[in-house]
């Protein structure tokens, strides 16, 4: 066991904000390279206000995984980002390398809420916006 690394509490308004973004969406790393002993992972809490989206993104060689802790979602991704899944409290997500997607707060009067983890870090390769009407169903606050 090596004995030099020790464990680290991030305590609640100590986060790490200079993380990668995407638009309306708003990642806070606990656990990460950039001020914990973290070498191969990445773990955060990601929020959108109500009715606000992501730009379109890839996590470029980082897996995600994520939980929604409050909300409902939707992940756009495929050909024009026609595609999509809904995700609601108590859902986790598994988020491939490299897939371009879109993330979104459903509700135009509550805030989605999630944890997510990557491995190795907090990758966020912004890609170009689309128009709000290519998105189904969305719409802003």
């Amino acid at each position: 066991m090596n004995t030099t690394v020790r464990a680290v509490v991030t305590r609640k308004g100590q986060e790490d904000r200079q993380t990668g973004q995407s638009g309306g969406c708003v990642r806070i790393s606990g656990v990460g390279p950039q001020h914990t002993p973290a070498t191969k992972i990445w773990f955060g809490k990601v929020s959108n206000e109500p009715g606000y989206r992501s730009l379109p993104h890839h996590h470029g060689e980082a897996e995600t995984g994520g939980y929604v802790l409050k909300g409902k979602g939707r992940i756009y991704f495929g050909e024009g980002y026609s595609e999509y899944l809904d995700m609601e409290e108590g859902d986790f997500v598994f988020v491939p390398p490299n897939w371009p997607h879109v993330e979104v707060n459903m509700s135009t009067t509550e805030e989605l809420v999630w944890l997510t983890t990557r491995t190795p870090d907090n990758i966020v390769v912004n890609l170009p916006d689309v128009d709000d009407s290519t998105l189904a169903g969305y719409r802003r606050a």
